[in-house]
């Protein structure tokens, strides 16, 4: 059954290094109090999966944090670049790192198959790409069935899970809406499921079909409002986006991004300490 834990405690006993890390949300309740719990407690050598690296990753990779990344699409949403992630890739800076690419369709079936306890996923939507000549790890069946030619891919299943959630009742079970990635399953495919929400209620009163995930799936929920901040949580608040065009001057030099992640996660004791920190500077419109 989930544990309820302080994040701290939760990334202490279920993030190791060398874990496969899985962090999913899809333009909201991503998962940035987790992110940065591990970057304070200096977690090394993890193979990071995301379908769209954003903010959060850059931060893990240029704090040194990741090893490898597996992904298909990454950026700074509506701004540009991630640096951290390009000067890793590009000079392996604070140290290399190899990428795995797969396309969106692939990964969405990945991580299925994952949560099926299956070894690898079949999908039609390598078909007249050039995806194989960089990923030697898409290969072909032939259907036993019909003879068509498929691609298959290796199913995603991390050691470690993250994601963010509105809310979460007093046993573990997890209440998510508004738009949804691959949230459920990403949990389902993973060996140590971690889910932060933003509150703790007797009851999820959720509506009909509603997405639940319950306690039985899960390893710990923590409670932290505001944890998916500067991404937005569906009911609670809105999306930061001073803070992600501020990310693109920030993350840009080495220097600045080490100084900012030095005052702002690494010096701070948790994520509310960083968001109070925050909130000074925006009050002095600024964010160093």
């Amino acid at each position: 059954m989930a544990e309820w834990l302080s994040l701290a405690d939760a990334v202490a006993a279920h993030v190791h290094d060398g874990d496969t890390v899985a962090m999913e949300g899809f333009t909201h309740l991503i998962p940035f109090a987790a992110g940065h719990e591990i970057i304070r407690q200096g977690r090394r050598n993890l193979s990071l999966v995301r379908m769209t690296p954003d903010l959060i990753y850059d931060q893990l990779i240029g704090a040194g944090c990741a090893g490898k990344l597996t992904f298909s699409w990454g950026g700074n949403p509506g701004v540009g670049s991630l640096y951290r992630f390009r000067d890793a890739v590009e000079n392996g800076w604070p140290h290399p790192l190899e990428i795995e690419e797969r396309s969106h369709s692939d990964l969405a079936n990945a991580y299925v198959a994952g949560a099926a306890n299956l070894p690898f996923a079949v999908l039609r939507g390598y078909t007249g790409s050039d995806f194989a000549r960089v990923n030697d790890r898409i290969r072909s069946v032939t259907c036993p069935f019909t003879g068509e030619v498929l691609a298959a891919t290796p199913s995603v299943r991390p050691d470690v899970t993250v994601i963010h959630a509105q809310k979460a009742d007093w046993k573990g079970n997890v209440l998510l809406w508004g738009v949804l990635g691959v949230q459920k399953e990403a949990v389902l495919a993973a060996k140590r499921p971690i889910v932060t929400v933003e509150e703790r209620v007797r009851s999820l009163d959720a509506a009909p079909n509603a997405c639940i995930l319950p306690g039985w799936v899960v390893s710990a929920v923590c409670v932290v409002p505001r944890g998916a901040t500067p991404s937005y949580a569906h009911g609670y608040y809105e999306r930061d986006n001073v803070f992600y065009r501020a990310w693109d001057r920030i993350s840009r030099d080495r220097g600045q991004f080490t100084a900012w992640i030095d005052r702002h996660i690494l010096n701070t004791r948790d994520f509310a300490g960083y968001l109070r920190l925050q909130n000074e500077s925006r009050a002095q419109a600024v964010y160093q």
